[in-house]
């Protein structure tokens, strides 16, 4: 009987282990789904504050966080039974949550929070608040976009600003009564506010004055990205995605292979840059946002909320789905 020689069959044996290994690593890159949040509860918003600390904001005051980069997550409750709608840091230890008609605020990187301002029927003639986003252009100045509701009816248009860093807070008119969602400033001085109807609002003096910007389109607005002074992206329902190369001056309208509503955009340079939706959609460009291709999310959850950086890719939706970009 011819003998086995053992070192050649280790040498095998180690070749099959390390191409079986390669590709269990090529399985697991790209967008990873995991249930992170209460099953039933959504996930709606999202912050890193560097590669390792992040937040996830949610229904009911739900706020979660890892300290890992995304491997693990541990568990936070506001005193809140509203949904958090933004979750950000102005820089490592400062951060801001919004819920509801009430500003919560921490001053350790997220580790304690508490409330900073609650904002009241009686302070907008018994309208409702409803915070949105929060944003800031400078260690001291920063701005929050929402609405005044009636009886479930959308009466006006929200726009408040700080001066001092966040401690307090003041209303300050805008030229439209359309809801507001979303905002992004790339400067102390220049900003846009997206929201119902197409709107798109435009300042190059910090909030103090803003004007209106053409969209063309009257689908609601419900996420804006700017790189620079100049180009920028904007996304919302029935599968609504606009550009602009000249800070809004002119937008144009793009096609993308999706006609669901689109909730968040983010750009990490002038050519790279994904946008999320409905039914998992994750879609991405590679060209500046001119053209756009769908990449498997392995949900079909809706994903509401977006951080990307160089480093972080995290997307958060409907049913607890947290989905993570695996490099």
């Amino acid at each position: 009987m011819r003998q086995i020689n053992k070192g050649l069959l280790f040498w095998a044996f180690g070749i099959i282990l390390l191409i079986t290994l390669s590709a269990n690593v090529t399985a697991q890159s790209g967008w990873m789904p995991e249930q992170r949040g209460e099953a039933g509860k959504d996930l709606t918003a999202v912050y890193f504050i560097d590669s390792k600390r992040g937040f996830v904001g949610g229904e009911e005051g739900r706020l979660i966080y890892t300290e890992d980069g995304g491997a693990s997550w541990s568990k936070k409750t506001l005193p809140t039974e509203h949904t958090i709608n933004d979750v950000y840091f102005r820089n490592k230890e400062i951060g801001f949550v919004l819920a509801g008609n009430t500003i919560f605020t921490s001053d350790d990187s997220g580790i304690t929070w508490h409330e900073l301002q609650n904002f009241m029927p009686s302070d907008f003639k018994g309208a409702m608040p409803e915070l949105y986003s929060i944003r800031f252009g400078s260690k001291k100045n920063g701005w929050i976009v929402g609405s005044l509701g009636k009886k479930n009816t959308v009466v006006d248009s929200l726009f408040l600003y700080t001066e001092d860093g966040g401690t307090t807070w003041f209303r300050r008119s805008l030229p439209t009564q359309k809801e507001l969602v979303h905002l992004d400033f790339v400067s102390d001085e220049r900003g846009w506010v997206v929201g119902a109807d197409g709107t798109i609002l435009f300042t190059e003096d910090a909030g103090v004055t803003w004007s209106v910007q053409r969209s063309g389109v009257t689908a609601m607005l419900n996420n804006v990205d700017f790189q620079g002074k100049k180009k920028g992206w904007a996304v919302g329902q029935k599968g609504t995605l606009l550009r602009t190369t000249d800070g809004g001056i002119t937008w144009v309208s793009v096609t993308v292979p999706v006609n669901g509503a689109l909730y968040s955009v983010k750009f990490i340079n002038d050519d790279n840059g994904w946008i999320v939706g409905r039914n998992g959609t994750i879609l991405l460009s590679n060209d500046g946002g001119k053209t756009w291709i769908q990449q498997d999310s392995k949900t079909k959850q809706h994903l509401y909320a977006l951080y990307m950086d160089k480093k972080i890719g995290c997307a958060v939706g409907s049913d607890g789905v947290l989905v993570q970009y695996i490099k």
